[in-house]
């Protein structure tokens, strides 16, 4: 049998995301409903997942919530006044510096909650509770499949710990799934339109020089997460900002060798994105658009989806993800064959 590949992953998302939103169970649970403050700590794609799922959590389920890089966290940080839940993401459950800082605070009343594909894995056995992802083992390293679980599963959380607080009915529950259940549907067609819009671009994705994408609410996390896997994959330098943290000084490294992908989603910032992508048109080598409106324009995807900003990172983030395997593979990058295969082993990143 062939070895699984990033896009196999990708693939697999709107079947995987369907049967998570189904097997999800929104009963009330009085432990989360105490949620109020939480920290959750999180680094790579689990940290770009908590950062895309933030807005979400914070509307739907009233709380405030810090995310913290664990191991700067467990070294250096503090946990703000208050905190009641801390919330560790690591999709293996091998992460070093998550286990640790989850350690740190287990003789203390505070709920703790893991999120991980892996029960048997080293962090389950440091908290009481453990969330499964429930969308199975991703054995490419390159994670899509589990960034896009990671962050319905928070998404699902907020729902049920709003409902915890009463501050979801049967009705609005029902919006909300509803809402959930249109988007993934389209995932597919996402795919489809996504692999057409890479074929437009290929001679400008491959030749690529330097790759930006800028983005504003969740979709600040869709842009990190752009970062993470444009990074990984297609190898050559790659950032994703906030979009107004890039008018204040990242614009001015700004060149013919950058390619600019803005992602839009119907909001109060919207214009003021359009604004800045129309004044860099002429100072980059491309600009380029992923919007969840629909445009004819062919530097500009659009996905033609209703959906809320808050939820909008679910497809959002599709078009990156098949991009980012689509531009390594046209630039002859074997994303099968393991590199700094050592690494893990010698700076002890995992366990």
């Amino acid at each position: 049998m062939a070895a699984m590949t990033m896009l196999d992953y990708i693939n697999q998302e709107q079947e995987a995301l369907t049967k998570i939103l189904n097997d999800y169970d929104f009963s009330s649970d009085h432990k989360l409903a105490k949620m109020n403050t939480v920290t959750i700590l999180a680094t790579g794609s689990s940290y770009n997942a908590c950062l895309s799922a933030k807005l979400a959590f914070e509307r739907i389920a009233d709380v405030t919530i810090v995310i913290e890089e664990p191991y700067n966290f467990n070294h250096y940080g503090r946990l703000i006044s208050g905190t009641d839940t801390i919330i560790g993401v690591s999709q293996s459950g091998k992460s070093a510096s998550t286990i640790d800082a989850m350690k740190k605070f287990s003789d203390r009343n505070i709920q703790q909650l893991v999120l991980t594909s892996d029960l048997e894995s080293p962090i389950a056995q440091v908290v009481d509770q453990v969330l499964d992802l429930n969308m199975g083992i991703e054995t490419v390293g390159f994670v899509t499949k589990g960034f896009s679980a990671t962050l319905l599963q928070l998404m699902l959380l907020a729902i049920k710990v709003g409902i915890s607080k009463n501050l979801i009915d049967e009705q609005r529950l029902s919006e909300l799934t509803q809402e959930l259940q249109e988007a993934i549907s389209q995932i597919e067609t996402v795919i489809n339109k996504s692999n057409a819009f890479f074929e437009q671009q290929e001679n400008l994705l491959k030749l690529g020089g330097r790759f930006v994408a800028l983005g504003y609410g969740p979709n600040w996390g869709t842009a990190k997460e752009f970062e993470t896997k444009f990074t990984e994959t297609v190898r050559r330098p790659s950032q994703g900002f906030e979009l107004e943290s890039y008018m204040h000084g990242p614009y001015l490294e700004a060149d013919w060798a950058h390619t600019l992908f803005f992602i839009e989603t119907p909001s109060v910032n919207q214009s003021r994105s359009q604004a800045l992508a129309e004044y860099m048109d002429s100072y980059v080598g491309k600009v380029l658009k992923i919007t969840t409106d629909k445009s004819a324009d062919k530097d500009v995807l659009g996905l033609d989806v209703t959906l809320s900003e808050c939820f909008s990172p679910l497809l959002l983030i599709i078009p990156f993800q098949l991009l980012a395997y689509r531009t390594a593979t046209a630039k002859g990058i074997d994303l099968s064959k393991r590199i700094f295969d050592d690494f893990d082993s010698v700076l002890k990143s995992k366990i």
